[in-house]
């Protein structure tokens, strides 16, 4: 999570937030990855981990649809910009299937 919030923080600083739309998304999804990030590093509840890959999962959308039909009007093609687009990509797909494997996982009760 640490590494697209990286990632997408760079691309913001560098010329994204120049973009409609997306720049300001870049910002906001930077800020929540980050914060998800400390907060379930820190020991946040369970549920931040599910939130974390429905973000992650958000992002991956945006990012297809970025190289397919577009954005609000903006496109990207191919792995454009390196290495950003691919260390965003698979960090997002690494914390998806962590979130979704901690959702399959039993609740304990607390005690």
């Amino acid at each position: 999570m640490a590494a697209s919030a990286i990632a997408h923080a760079r691309l913001y600083l560098h010329g994204y937030r120049f973009i409609p739309v997306v720049g300001p998304g870049f910002l906001v999804l930077t800020a929540v990855l980050g914060a998800l990030a400390i907060l379930i590093l820190v020991g946040g509840p369970a549920w931040m981990r599910a939130a974390a890959a429905i973000v992650s999962a958000g992002a991956l959308v945006a990012f297809l649809l970025s190289r397919t039909i577009g954005l609000f009007g903006f496109a990207e093609h191919g792995w454009q910009p390196q290495p950003y687009a691919v260390v965003s990509v698979v960090a997002e797909v690494v914390v998806m299937a962590l979130g979704f494997m901690a959702l399959r996982r039993p609740l304990r009760s607390p005690r």
